[in-house]
């Protein structure tokens, strides 16, 4: 699962007894060398999603990382795009490797800004939104104020849009992982202190679609076909589209 270049088993453990934001810090170096990066075949099965309901002027990709959503928003953007993320590790890998400005010519400019996805420093200037594979970090509880805040920076017919696997079959050994992992972090954080909030099971359709209507959004699913369907005909993944009412 990692490559040799990734982070030792020690360099793990440290990010994991650290809080949210130090354990990003001292990951980013290596973290695009671990599987909790988004895979590309995600990004670009987005990207191909959202380029045929653009273009879109002004994109802004919620706890951006390195930057692999930024290249997605680079691409369906014209004007500019936006990254903001806790970490300050993660936003310097993410300059270095997307750059800042305007990199190519007639392409949107980039720019990168350190905040509290849950305390977003914007203005409603942003007609798409996106996030990829954090939501993890934010209890069930703190949805409410997050889809309230990516509403509060849309402009009204502004999407938010994040793809959504299904949740694996408890036949399926990455049901037994996500279970292990969640436990783990639970037990973990119920004896050690700053909390490392990272939780796979908690964000489920039914819920974040409830949560997403209460903050004043439109809901649409889009079965991401490039991943196929499951056993009953469902997609192994969606990617939801929340639009901004007005």
């Amino acid at each position: 699962m990692f490559t040799p270049q990734g982070p030792s088993l020690r360099e793990l453990a440290v990010q994991a007894l650290s809080s949210v934001e130090h354990g990003y810090d001292l990951l980013a170096p290596k973290f695009d060398q671990t599987p909790f990066r988004t895979p590309d075949s995600v990004l670009d099965a987005v990207g191909a999603a959202l380029s045929s309901m653009g273009p879109f002027e002004y994109g802004l990709d919620l706890c951006c990382g390195t930057g692999a959503g930024m290249e997605v928003l680079r691409e369906v953007c014209r004007e500019s795009v936006t990254g903001v993320d806790i970490s300050a590790g993660m936003l310097a890998v993410g300059r270095e490797q997307v750059g800042s400005g305007a990199p190519d010519p007639g392409g949107p400019r980039v720019s990168w800004v350190r905040g509290d996805a849950r305390a977003l420093p914007f203005a409603p200037v942003f007609d798409l939104a996106v996030s990829f594979g954090a939501f993890g970090h934010f209890l069930p509880d703190e949805l409410p104020g997050l889809f309230a805040q990516v509403h509060s920076v849309l402009r009204p017919g502004g999407r938010f849009a994040f793809p959504l696997p299904a949740p694996a079959p408890p036949r399926s050994p990455w049901y037994w992982a996500a279970l292990g992992f969640d436990a783990a972090m639970r037990v973990r954080n119920a004896v050690w202190r700053p909390p490392f909030v990272m939780y796979y099971r908690p964000f489920r359709l039914g819920v974040v679609r409830t949560e997403l209507e209460r903050a004043g959004f439109e809901v649409e699913l889009f079965a991401l076909p490039e991943f196929g369907q499951r056993a009953d005909g469902s997609p192994r993944c969606r990617m939801v589209v929340a639009t901004h009412k007005g």
